[in-house]
């Protein structure tokens, strides 16, 4: 009879940041392989990476201990091991005191934290004996004391891994033990899952001591004996002690923990002393009698009693309740916020004011968002104004408190760039090197083999060892940042379930799990992320309050207005929520929407899904008339009906799923959860057969299959539920509105909504410009912080940009002005200067951006004057107007100049104006010149870069958009051509393009054929 494999019992994963050099699934899929049936992950302060292993685990049956590895700031090393479920949440309880002591990334653990804890845990202690005996006489009581908290279960591990005095330690080691009466137990130390791994190992220690290779010494490990070993290798190595080997067995059978043990209850704080359930139902039927004064129909009220039957049996009511809770807390704030997501579906969510579409009219579909087949989570995602979603974190703070609720954490990984200048640190490349091979990285699409040649380097094989293992970085956790806005808040403390550590950001605290492993355990989260849209969007409201006396809110924007599509139409888009991309803009004028869904199916289309599953142009062509609506079956009728027989979204390939290939309930559930994690699994692929068999049983076309197939692809990358779709698109007319009828406004606040959406700042006043509204520069006699609007002489609205746009002015300096503004006009500049006391650095900086104007008009005459102006100068200083130089007046090109130096923008014209006249004798047409040229025709144009995209679905193809004074053009760049001009189209700020225009409807672009350098450009006569 075989006997049991020996355990091991101190495995690391790369989730020992900068220490562990093989993934959780590496490392369990390789033990499982060997034959182990029972090891233990045991990562350094954290359990990051134990829900990866905990799925492998299960996957190859294999049985997982959970612990972790700790040094005691005493000095003391020990491996905590999790007995049962008391031990795992005592092992979280002790990682969470440590990191919440130290700074983001670190700890301090100490010999009470064990002592208080130890019960239920095993404690496998790795003794350092180095140093005096008289500390080590306190160590020695101090595991007497020990041993008794963990009611015997204590040991001392020891491994053999051919070190110098590895014989003499073990020697010391078993006095120590038959001193204190203490067991041996051996512990092979895991850094990787094989052999090869050690070089990457090397590397990453040299990362985090941020030394390079060469001066690491003895940090690194003295061979390549420090992999997963096989069992037959580990049962030859400890031959001599058996006993000892089967005491790993004795440990493994105490730690009887498994996460599926884990439980997680929702607050009850918004019900207080109520019943929830009735609570709930309760705020949706008053949420009823407010969005709908006249009543509910019965559908809705059957819907709302199904959903409410629904959330009471799968017991959710405390999670909607708390949900409803924050929104309050939003609009009793004044901050705007909505909704996304799946939640959208939920006639609940809609009645009490947490999403606004509604889902008895759209005909969403609720089990998209909550299921009973499904037996998961519901994910609410609450979309905040982003310059205010910090007010509503410290409120979820506040409201549960820091031991029950703590922000969802990010691994971040390394990339090319972060990957290839570690390296060339650890290998001693000069920083020109490494520039250069971080360049031809990227030219080349990630870290090849030949990228040195591309680089112009010399590929020595130390050069190609460098990059061999540049490339095994990529990918592997560099560190733990924080989720976009996922919280994890529980009726118990969130310690007790994964630990907690500090933020680098104040007043935040992070578990060390991501959304992922949230999700694979079935852990209920809330999602608070930041949109600027909402923000922008608040903002206009408000002027539009104040200046045009309307008050508006999302709800009682007039819908379907036909100015506003006609609007759309024409790809008038340059700061408009979701529809303001290349892609949008392009897509506008084909689609020509007129309605309310037409905006859901725009917002739709442009993703990976649509577009790689071929969708976009089946769609249109059905839409322009130019191709019958068909169904390839006809059980796909009533699924495709409204999207004209081509599948857009998410839900509509889902239940293609169901209808098409007979996938069952827990079928489709599983697609939907492979297509959400394809790009960490690659699962969805193991989809591909079952599909296409089972659709073409059903007759149905296999160039559809496969189509619908790759739709499932990109829905995985990235694609859209109709329910998310609609939030989106609630925003976006919301966006167009204000745009089309308060245009002033909606500038303004897009202004200083920023940063957000795909402008910068001066081609968002380019596009003002272009409208008509005047634009006026800073100055610190009418300027506030942030752009305002202000009237002007001919009664309408103009825009006066703020303070904040002058480059090194702080945010001290701002209020230092507007506070002595607010006291008493300024009377002079040097009454300006002496009473805000402004370094000279920012007196300077407001001369330059010309916001001295009003007490000197001439920029270089009150840069002169503010340069002999002390900051600390009690009073106003009198200068003799005779020490002051004649200055040159700059023209009107130089002043544009200087406002972008200053401001990043201009305020008086677009700096390519002051080049037509150059540009037209070259033959260079304007951008309003190109929209009404016909299509074929052969054009130069020229403009600056403001947006270059490569999106993976385009198949190398580039696009730009390139912007002069009279507006955008859209650019198409072929693979060959970009490949030929790679310099140029990727770097060149001012571009010139040659090519045909290509017109489809009122959509211009132009295909380009050749690029050149527009400064270097001979006038032709």
């Amino acid at each position: 009879m075989k006997s049991e494999p020996p355990v091991l019992l101190g495995c690391r994963t790369h989730f020992s940041l900068l220490e562990g050099a093989s993934s959780p699934e590496e490392i369990v899929r390789s033990a499982a392989a060997a034959g182990y049936r029972t090891i233990a992950i045991t990562d350094t302060a954290t359990v990051g990476g134990i829900v990866q292993a905990h799925e492998i685990a299960c996957e190859t049956g294999i049985s997982l201990i959970i612990g972790t590895r700790l040094a005691l700031e005493e000095g003391d090393h020990f491996l905590l091991l999790a007995k049962n479920r008391s031990g795992y949440a005592a092992l979280c309880r002790i990682i969470t005191k440590g990191r919440l002591r130290g700074e983001k990334g670190t700890g301090c653990y100490t010999r009470r934290d064990l002592l208080e804890d130890a019960r239920d845990l095993v404690l496998l202690w790795l003794p350092s004996l180095a140093g005096n005996p008289s500390p080590f006489k306190e160590t020695k009581n101090f595991i007497r004391g020990l041993f008794l908290c963990a009611e015997g279960d204590l040991y001392i591990a020891y491994s053999r891994h051919f070190r110098e005095g590895d014989a003499f330690r073990e020697r010391l080691l078993r006095a120590l033990a038959s001193e204190l009466g203490l067991h041996l137990v051996p512990v092979p130390e895991v850094f990787y899952h094989r052999p090869e791994r050690r070089r990457l190992q090397d590397l990453l220690t040299a990362v985090r001591l941020k030394r390079s290779l060469d001066a690491c010494g003895r940090a690194l490990l003295p061979n390549d004996s420090f992999f997963l070993p096989p069992p037959s290798l580990f049962l030859e190595l400890y031959a001599d002690v058996p006993s000892e080997i089967r005491r790993t067995q004795t440990i493994a059978q105490k730690c009887t923990f498994s996460l599926e043990e884990i439980s997680h209850r929702y607050p009850k704080e918004a019900a207080g002393d109520r019943e929830s359930l009735g609570y709930l139902r309760e705020l949706t039927f008053q949420g009823g009698r407010e969005r709908f004064p006249e009543g509910l129909s019965p559908e809705m009220v059957c819907q709302v009693e199904r959903e409410l039957a629904l959330i009471g049996e799968l017991n959710y009511a405390d999670y909607f309740l708390t949900m409803y809770d924050i929104v309050r807390f939003c609009r009793r704030e004044g901050i705007l916020c909505q909704g996304r997501g799946s939640a959208a579906n939920s006639t609940v969510c809609y009645l009490l004011g947490i999403t606004a579409v509604d889902p008895v009219r759209m005909d969403l579909l609720f089990e998209r968002f909550l299921s009973r087949e499904r037996a998961e989570p519901p994910d609410i995602d609450l979309d905040i104004e982003h310059k205010r979603r910090e007010e509503v974190i410290q409120y979820v703070y506040r409201r549960y408190g820091r031991e029950r609720a703590a922000m969802v954490g990010c691994v971040i990984r390394f990339r090319t760039r972060q990957a290839l200048r570690d390296t060339g640190r650890a290998f001693s490349f000069s920083e020109d090197i490494t520039e250069r091979l971080i360049r031809a990285a990227e030219d080349c699409g990630g870290i090849e083999p030949g990228i040195a040649k591309t680089a112009g380097l010399e590929d020595t094989p130390r050069m190609q060892a460098a990059l061999q293992v540049a490339a095994e970085l990529l990918r592997r956790p560099r560190h733990l940042s924080i989720h976009p806005g996922g919280f994890l808040i529980g009726r118990d403390p969130v310690s007790h379930i994964v630990p907690i550590e500090n933020a680098a950001m104040p007043d935040r605290t992070v578990i060390q799990w991501d959304k992922d492993d949230l999700e694979s355990l079935d852990l209920f989260k809330v999602d608070l992320l930041g949109l600027g849209a909402l923000t922008q969007i608040r903002m206009t409201l408000e002027l539009v309050r104040k200046h045009y006396g309307r008050a508006l809110d999302l709800s009682s924007i007039p819908p379907e207005d036909p100015s506003v599509y006609a609007m759309l139409r024409k790809a008038d888009t340059v700061g408009v929520f979701q529809l303001e991309s290349r892609a949008q803009m392009n897509m506008l004028p084909r689609l020509k929407p007129r309605t309310f869904f037409d905006l859901v199916v725009e917002i739709s289309l442009i993703r990976p899904g649509p577009i790689t599953g071929g969708m976009v142009h089946p769609y249109l062509r059905r839409r322009n008339g130019l191709e019958p609506v068909s169904f390839p079956h006809p059980c796909l009728e009533p699924v495709l009906k409204k999207t004209l027989g081509v599948p857009l979204f998410q839900e509509q390939v889902m239940k293609l799923a169901v209808v098409a290939a007979d996938y069952s309930p827990g079928e489709a559930d599983q697609l939907r959860r492979d297509m959400a994690a394809w790009r960490k699994n690659g699962r969805i692929d193991r989809h591909r057969e079952r599909l296409l068999s089972r659709m073409k049983k059903k007759g149905i076309p296999e160039e559809f299959a496969l189509r619908i197939f790759e739709q499932i692809r990109g829905f995985g990358e990235y694609g859209f539920p109709e329910s998310h779709a609609a939030g989106f698109a609630l925003l976006a007319y919301a966006a167009a509105y204000l745009k089309r009828y308060f245009p002033a406004a909606f500038t303004c606040a897009l202004l200083n909504a920023q940063p957000m959406g795909f402008y910068s700042p001066a081609t968002i006043i380019n596009d003002a410009r272009r409208h008509g509204i005047t634009v006026l520069p800073v100055s610190v006699t009418r300027s506030f912080e942030y752009a305002t609007l202000e009237r002007l002489p001919s009664g309408s609205l103009g825009i006066r940009l703020g303070l904040d746009r002058v480059r090194a002015l702080p945010e001290n300096a701002i209020r230092s002005i507007l506070e002595e503004r607010n006291r008493q006009p300024f009377g002079s500049l040097e009454d300006f200067a002496a009473r805000t006391r402004l370094n000279r650095d920012h007196l300077a900086a407001l001369a330059r951006a010309g916001a001295l104007a009003p007490f000197e008009p001439d920029r270089k005459r009150a840069l002169w004057i503010a340069r002999r102006l002390a900051r600390t100068a009690p009073k106003p200083l009198a200068l003799p107007e005779e020490t002051l130089p004649l200055f040159a007046e700059l023209r009107e090109d130089e002043e544009v100049l200087w406002d972008y130096h200053a401001t990043d923008c201009s305020p008086r014209n677009h700096p390519l104006a002051f080049w037509r006249k150059r540009l037209h004798q070259s033959k260079v047409s304007s951008a309003s010149h190109i929209n009404a040229t016909p299509p074929r025709t052969r054009v130069r144009f020229a403009g600056f870069v403001i947006c270059r995209q490569r999106p993976p679905t385009a198949k190398g193809t580039v696009f730009l958009t390139l912007e002069d004074e009279t507006g955008l053009v859209n650019v198409l760049c072929r693979k060959t051509l970009f490949e030929q001009n790679r310099f140029l189209v990727k770097y060149r700020p001012f571009l010139g393009v040659t090519g045909r225009i290509q017109k489809e409807g009122s959509a211009v672009q132009i295909i380009a054929e050749e690029f050149w350098s527009p400064e270097h450009t001979k006038t032709t006569k």
